[in-house]
Parts: C-alpha cells; structure tokens; sequence
C-alpha cells in the first residue's frame, strides 16, 4: 500500500490534517492579503501619512533674514508648542467644550436611551415609523441643520418672534447651548440606532423569565434592558467625546448669525483660524495637542466605565 507524501516528504496525515486542507489555508490567506491590503493601504494614506505630516509641521518654524527677507523654514524644536501652552484663547476654548460636553453629551445620551427602549418596548405600535424619524434628522447635513436653527433662532427671521425676542437664543450666555440643541437633534437619533440594536441583541430568554418573576415593562427597562446596554453606552460615549472636542461645523455656521461666536470659540475653530492666517505649523501644533487631549479623555472615560460595562 502506498502513501501520500507532500513535496517535502511528510505524509499529510501525519499531522492529522486532510491533504488539501493546506491548499486550502494558503488560499485563504491569498484572499484576506486581497481584502486586508487595500484598507491598510487607505489607512496608511488617509490617516497615519496625516498625523505624521502634521506632526512633523508642528515642529517647523519660519525665519527671516530681516525684515523683509525671504521666509526660510527651519527645525523650530517646540517653539510652536510653547505658543499653544501660552494661547489663552486656546485653553479657553476647550474648557467652552469641556462644560458643553459634560452637559449636552448626558442630555444626549439619556434621550437616545429613552428612546430606544420606547421603540423597543412591546406595548409602542409603528417602531419602524419612530425608528425612522427618530434617525431622519442624521441624515440632514450639519451644515444644513445648523442654517435652520440659526434662522428659528433669530429674532428678525424665525416664525416664533414671541420667544426669540424675549429669550435671547444667540447671545453670549444661551449661544452655546443653543448649539448644544442643534448637536443633540442632530444625533440623538444616531446613538439611539446603537443602542437599540444592543436591545435587539439581548436574548428573549431573560425577558421572559423576567415577566414570570412579576416585572413589568418598566421593571425590565430599568434592571434588565439598561445593564445590558451599558457597553453600548460607553461605546456612544467615547463618540461623543470625540465629537465634542472636534466641533467646529455649527460654530462656524452660527458666526453667520451672531457675533456672541467669535473665531476662538471652541478648538477647532482655532486651528482653522490659525491656519488662513496662514500659519501652518502653528495649527498643525494645536491640531496634535488637541489631538492628545482626545485620546486622553477618552482613554480616561474607558478606563472609569470598562468595569462597569464589560464585568
């Protein structure tokens, strides 16, 4: 009786695999090398060539020979770090942030929740009805929806006079929450997608022997259906932190409204003015600080909620 034997000489079934299972995990590797190739390509180009140039900006500088001489650009070590650290207007508007997001990123939250355990409920009629509407105003662009609340806002063209006028909407004390109500409309619906597929998730079993102990709909909501999603409420909450220090679309669109929304009014916003000075080394210095800053928090945030979320 003869034996198989490989081209190095080893019979196949010595290691207890059938003969063709090799060609077939070298084929397979052959096809992940064809899906992975192109995403790191992307990434490579779109995202680590980026963070690397504007790092390697951020510690450039600009000299002159005189005062009219020809600008030559140098090492400049942390010359333009040491400008972020001393750019009053600069920690100033992440602190704006910091209290917009430690006030509208739990409003948010909280509403997405409550509205996906509506919609997830069995006594609510038409959920696709409510899930779509709920979601619909994502799919409005930021721009767009921060021109139509800028127009309900403004006393001389919004159709709600009566509260415009009286309540100051745009001024220097309500402007920021006023965009914190554009951001929350805008994706509340978005947060409460993800939460709601962490319900559709949860195995029926444990709704039904839930009710057979006695709870009601509210009893599971609160100590069956809310645990279970807290992963998912960490994972909303990590976006929106990183949304947060990254807000720069309603600002700028706002400035068009009112003067209470100056061009340092969050971060963002002072990078993007810093570099139509133009003064790209700078921007690219605030951009990666503003950039550690998110990763810390977020860091930070993961750290205070994995033990809660994933024990």
């Amino acid at each position: 009786m003869s034996t198989q034997t490989t081209a190095t000489g080893r019979d196949p079934g010595a290691t207890g695999e059938p003969p063709g299972r090799s060609r077939r995990r070298t084929r397979h590797a052959g096809a992940l090398t064809v899906l992975v190739v192109p995403f790191f390509v992307l990434f490579t180009l779109f995202y680590l060539v980026p963070i690397g140039y504007a790092v390697f900006r951020s510690f450039r500088t600009v000299e002159r020979e005189g005062t009219f001489g020809p600008a030559t650009e140098v090492f400049g070590g942390l010359t333009q770090y040491e400008q972020v650290f001393a750019s009053e207007a600069f920690w100033a508007s992440l602190g704006r942030v910091l209290l917009f997001g430690v006030v509208q990123v739990p409003v948010m939250l909280g509403l997405a929740l409550v509205l996906a355990l509506l919609i997830d409920s069995p006594l609510v009629r038409g959920k696709r009805f409510y899930r779509l509407a709920f979601f619909a105003p994502y799919a409005v662009p930021g721009v767009i929806a921060a021109i139509m609340w800028g127009f309900l806002y403004s006393p001389s063209l919004s159709p709600f006079t009566a509260v415009t006028s009286s309540v100051p909407l745009l001024g220097g004390g309500l402007v920021l929450w006023a965009i914190a109500n554009v951001v929350t409309w805008v994706y509340a619906g978005y947060n409460m997608l993800i939460i709601y597929s962490a319900l559709q998730a949860i195995p029926g079993e444990i709704y039904e022997a839930a009710r057979i102990d006695g709870a009601g709909q509210l009893r599971i909501a609160w100590s069956v259906k809310i645990p279970l999603v807290v992963p998912a409420l960490v994972l909303t909450g990590v976006f929106s932190i990183i949304g947060t220090l990254q807000l720069l679309t309603e600002p700028q669109v706002f400035r068009s409204f009112t003067t209470s929304v100056s061009s340092t009014f969050t971060p963002n916003l002072v990078v993007y003015t810093t570099s139509t000075v133009p003064n790209f080394n700078l921007a690219a210095a605030f951009s990666v600080v503003l950039a550690l800053l998110t990763f810390v928090l977020s860091f930070v945030f993961l750290r205070l909620t994995q033990r809660k979320a994933f024990q």
